[in-house]
């Protein structure tokens, strides 16, 4: 056994998005598998989402999360933007699905929005992020010995009308709408399987008028698995 000590990779912020739609029984989440070629997760089926990049930073004034979702954030990552990180889900889920989770908005509002190709489709549209969609789910912390690393937010929104079409050929592949119920079938990891497990009864309790107090944070302390809910 070597004396040299493994470095620990720093972990990289990042966010995902569990679309679902349907209801009750007859729900749906849309999931994809990473290409075998990937550096991270080849062959496994996971939700849209990616890191967060420098330009997720920046919006026009008024396109901000809801306060219970900003509150649950800050709880769990004080340092990070709450802006930044909903973005980052909304953008990488248009990159990989196609799909823009967005509310109408004229052009005055999006005048100040960045010159990108994920804004610029929202212009097309006519049409700003809707960050008030999205339910803060759960975090999850990829393991220290992991040469890749990601600290992650897992949102849920109801994609029912969500805009465009779907990507049929992407980053992901073979991305299509599976049974909720049927996901766990698929190829996934731990992290995914307890973020469906979350999802589904955050649908429940959304369709009830519940609402959430605290979010659980998966993590490993000597690659052992832990969930703390803060």
């Amino acid at each position: 056994m070597s004396d040299e000590v493994q470095k620990v990779v720093r972990p990289r912020d990042a966010a995902s998005v569990v679309l679902l739609r349907g209801s009750g029984d007859t729900a749906e989440v849309l999931m994809g598998r990473r290409r075998k070629r990937a550096s991270f997760l080849p062959n496994i089926y996971v939700f849209p989402g990616g890191r967060v990049d420098y330009g997720d930073r920046h919006a026009p004034t008024g396109i901000t999360p809801r306060s219970e979702t900003t509150r649950l954030l800050r709880q769990h990552t004080p340092a990070t933007s709450v802006l930044s990180l909903t973005l980052a889900g909304l953008r990488e889920t248009h990159e990989e699905t196609g799909y823009l989770i967005a509310r109408d908005a004229d052009a005055a509002e999006l005048a100040a929005a960045p010159d990108t190709p994920y804004w610029n489709a929202l212009r097309e549209a006519g049409a700003a992020p809707d960050l008030a969609r999205m339910d803060y789910i759960a975090r999850a912390l990829t393991p220290t010995n992991s040469p890749k690393r990601f600290n992650t937010r897992f949102f849920l929104v109801d994609a029912n009308d969500a805009r465009g079409e779907l990507i049929t050929e992407g980053e992901l592949e073979d991305l299509h709408w599976v049974a909720l119920d049927a996901a766990h079938r698929l190829p996934i990891v731990d992290v995914t399987e307890f973020v469906l497990n979350q999802a589904r009864q955050r649908w429940v309790d959304r369709d009830r008028g519940t609402k959430q107090k605290t979010v659980p944070f998966l993590h490993y302390i000597r690659n052992r698995q832990r969930i703390d809910n803060v």
